[in-house]
């Protein structure tokens, strides 16, 4: 793809590392300039040389453009170890009206958001993790949509990054998890790809979902899991990220 004003290739055909690259000469926010500035690894960078930050957020619904993230949970971490010390957690408080069928999902209630900071109030400390680190997730459609969302009504600019999505490396490694009608009439069940589901199959231990810090945490064990199971520690980012 490329500008068909000038013939030049679009920022979004380059390879990761040369997209922050362009983005940072392009970025009027420092923030967001900060955060480009602070590199990409190069695409045939190993796993075991990667520095990560597993994010999860709880939002008041699953369409960006409609809701708003009200907590977020981070852990930085590594394939050596998980910083469980730099973990951090915040509630924010949502530009959009809590509905009562997400407070009965993440429990965070009106009470819990009355005296939260607004999320703009929080992004010099989150892009502080951010900066230099690959995002991990469990299913890159919250985290990366809903980030780029709340940045553009706060910044007015969005946010590209890639990411590793722990879920999409599930989808990956079980194509036929979906069984036909007959072979569900044989017996055989679908094959979960959900975060509590998907660590059972690694002997991680369960934990309790919905916690934006605790669901980091156990995207950050998921992904090292993963990664000694099926790939090595010399398997290449470009090959996991997304």
């Amino acid at each position: 793809m490329s500008d068909a004003s000038s013939g030049e290739p679009s920022v979004h055909s380059l390879p990761w590392p040369e997209q922050y690259q362009a983005l940072a000469q392009q970025s009027k926010s420092p923030i967001l300039k900060a955060f480009y500035e602070s590199g990409c690894p190069a695409p045939d960078t190993p796993i075991s040389e990667v520095r990560m930050l597993a994010i999860d957020f709880e939002t008041t619904g699953l369409d960006a453009s409609q809701h708003s993230i009200v907590s977020i949970g981070l852990v930085p971490f590594t394939m050596d170890g998980i910083q469980l010390s730099q973990a951090k957690h915040w509630v924010v408080r949502p530009k959009l009206p809590l509905h009562q069928t997400s407070v009965t999902i993440h429990g965070i209630t009106h009470s819990d958001i009355d005296e939260a900071p607004d999320l703009e109030e929080i992004l010099g400390e989150l892009f502080s993790y951010l900066n230099g680190r690959i995002p991990v997730v469990h299913y890159r459609n919250i985290e990366r949509p809903f980030l780029d969302v709340a940045l553009r009504w706060r910044l007015g600019e969005g946010i590209r990054f890639p990411v590793l999505d722990t879920m999409a490396i599930e989808a990956h490694l079980h194509p036929d998890r979906n069984p036909s009608r007959w072979q569900r009439l044989m017996g055989k069940k679908p094959v979960s790809i959900r975060l509590a589901d998907s660590r059972l199959r690694y002997g991680l231990p369960h934990y309790a979902a919905h916690n934006a810090l605790i669901d980091a945490i156990a995207t950050a064990e998921l992904l090292q899991a993963q990664v000694l199971h099926h790939f090595s520690r010399e398997t290449r980012v470009a090959d996991l990220w997304l």
